[in-house]
Order: C-alpha cells, then sequence, then structure tokens
C-alpha cells in the first residue's frame, strides 16, 4: 500500500436514521487485464475467497461483502451465464473474454462498506494498477470512470432535496475539480441537470417527497446523469419509477450513484479517496442548509434571460466560496 494516498474524508453525517454507519460502494472501470488476472489482483489486494461464476464473471468472498469482477459485456455476461460457461469451456467463448479485455471494460464492483472500513480499498488501486489495468485515458469509446454510491443518511424528503441541490449547485466545479476526461464528457452517460432544473431547485425552499419526485422525473427520466438518483427514488416508490423510466437496469438502493470521476487507475498519484473526497464538498455543502440557500440566492441572481449563468464565472466563484467557507 502507498503510504503516500490521501485518506479518506468522512463525511459531515457519518450515521443513518438507525444509528448504524453509513455505507460506500465502489464501482471501477478499466482495460488492459483479462478476467481473471483481474480477479487474481483484487483477491491478492484485499484477501478473501474467488469464485468463478462464468466465462465473463468472478465474484471475490469477503468478511466485508462480495466484490464482482465482471467483464462489461451484457451480452458475453447472459451467454455465459446461461451457458454455464467456465474458463476453459467453450473455446470461442473464452477468446472473446479475453478479445473484451481490450475494447470493453473490466468492473469491479465493490460492496457497500461502512465509511470506518473505506481505508481498506487503498490497496486495491495499486494491485491493479502494478497488474497492468488502463483507465479513462485509455479509451476513446468506453470512457471509464469511477461510480460511487454513498448511502443516504435519511430516507426523507429534507435529505434527499438537501443533497439534490447541494450537486446541482456544484456540478460544473466538480467537473472541473474532477478533470472529467473529455472523451467523457462527450459521452451522454454523465449529463448534468439541466440548467432549467437547477434553477427550480433553488427557488424551493422544502418541497415534498411527491414534489421532488414530478420534479426530477419530469426533467431527468433517464439513467444518464451525473448524479443518478432513480436507484434512490425507486427505494422510495419503484412503480412510480419504472412508469417513468422503463429501464431493468434500474436497481432499488438507498444510496445516490454518482457517476462523474475519471478513473486514472494507470497513474501512480491516483487513488480512490481522492474522488471520494471531491465528492465530499457535495457532503458539506448538503449538511449546511442556509449556506446552501445562500449558495442558491446566488446562482439565481446571476442568471440572465436566454443566457442562464455563465459557467465559468459561477465555477471560479464557487471554487472561491467554498473554500472561504471551508468546505473543501
Amino acid at each position: 500500500m502507498n503510504t503516500e494516498e490521501p485518506a479518506f474524508k468522512m463525511p459531515p453525517v457519518r450515521e443513518t436514521a438507525s444509528g448504524n454507519p453509513r455505507r460506500v460502494g465502489f464501482e471501477l472501470e478499466f482495460s488492459g487485464l483479462t478476467l481473471k488476472t483481474a480477479a487474481n489482483a483484487v483477491a491478492a489486494a484485499l484477501g478473501g475467497e474467488l469464485q468463478q461464476d462464468s466465462a465473463a464473471e468472478m465474484s471475490l468472498h469477503h468478511d466485508l461483502g462480495c466484490f464482482n469482477i465482471e467483464i462489461d459485456w451484457d451480452f458475453l455476461k447472459r451467454y455465459a451465464s446461461e451457458s454455464g460457461a467456465k474458463e476453459g469451456g467453450d473455446g470461442w467463448l473464452d477468446l472473446l473474454s479475453q478479445v473484451a479485455a481490450l475494447v470493453v471494460p473490466i468492473e469491479v464492483v465493490c460492496p457497500p462498506l461502512p465509511l470506518d472500513r473505506l481505508p481498506m480499498l487503498q490497496a486495491l488501486v495499486p494491485a491493479l494498477r502494478d497488474a497492468g489495468a488502463r483507465g479513462t485515458e485509455e479509451s476513446l469509446i468506453a470512457a471509464y470512470g469511477v461510480h460511487i454510491n454513498a448511502e443516504i443518511p435519511r430516507l426523507e424528503a429534507e435529505t434527499v432535496f438537501a443533497y439534490l441541490r447541494a450537486f446541482a449547485l456544484l456540478q460544473w466545479w466538480l467537473v472541473d475539480t474532477h478533470e472529467v476526461d473529455i472523451a467523457r464528457r462527450a459521452s451522454p452517460y454523465i449529463d448534468l441537470y439541466p440548467e432549467a432544473y437547477v434553477r427550480l431547485l433553488c427557488e424551493q425552499r422544502q418541497p415534498s417527497m411527491d414534489d421532488i419526485f414530478s420534479d426530477y422525473l419530469q426533467h431527468n427520466a433517464t439513467r444518464n446523469r451525473a448524479l443518478d438518483l432513480l436507484p434512490l427514488l425507486a427505494e422510495i416508490d419503484e412503480a412510480r419509477v419504472r412508469r417513468a423510466v422503463d429501464d431493468p437496469r434500474i436497481k432499488p438502493r438507498p444510496a445516490f450513484h454518482y457517476r462523474l470521476p475519471n478513473c486514472q487507475i494507470e497513474k501512480p498519484d491516483w487513488s480512490l479517496a481522492i474522488s471520494w473526497n471531491t465528492w465530499c464538498a457535495v457532503e458539506a455543502l448538503a449538511a449546511q442548509p442556509e449556506l446552501q440557500a445562500q449558495l442558491s440566492e446566488e446562482f439565481l441572481s446571476r442568471s440572465q434571460p436566454i443566457l442562464g449563468v455563465n459557467r465559468n464565472k459561477w465555477t471560479d466563484f464557487v471554487e472561491q466560496w467554498l473554500n472561504d467557507h471551508a468546505l473543501v
């Protein structure tokens, strides 16, 4: 483990309403490794017992949960599962698995971990890097990234709104701070919230959960958002979400699905903590309702008819404002 890696910041709110530690899951996308090589690297870093589930999927069983290592190719995974194929089985399928490592991402999906156990993940990235994993800059097509699934502290309207508005106010700044790769910016998978929706959030005081659903699904009826709220909303009312977005990939869970960070796994100075610590600016602002209201008024005051808010000027302002209020 690289002792110089930054530590994982702790957010202001560390427990759920039930008093349990909040949990966070990570998903890493990268290429350059076969499925087996990636799985062996994960096992070497974390310990646990490896299991081959198909030619496209392996799992690491750990005392903190199950880590899934898989080729992110829906067809290959589906066929492998249906055929019961294992590595060393159908020759063409094994070949396909090898080729897939070059053209589609390998994904490592971590189980939700308590906040105080996040440091165990520090060993994961160096192990994959040393094995030859390549991240965001490797592919102009796949646009590899890191997904952060942060458990919501309380499943209530006030908390959902606080995080929604905090992210909306910071989304332009987050793109710059993460230095989101141009290929990922151009992809449809991490679109930001429309400015009209940001203004709506800034104009509201405390919407009901019904209003949150209505407004979000009107402006963001898609999984392709940098902060995808559909899994969280589906945890609250799955039927309502599926009436608006009929997509079987939506999995209900009481967590935010944050998809903005690059996966720069090939860089020695990059770690999961860097991505998480940037997200923590949202955590900090969500926990400060008075400051959030102040920043909302500032956003509205800068909005001009037709032109909206100047993105570059807003990003510069937010950078200074966050530092002035010790939120980063």
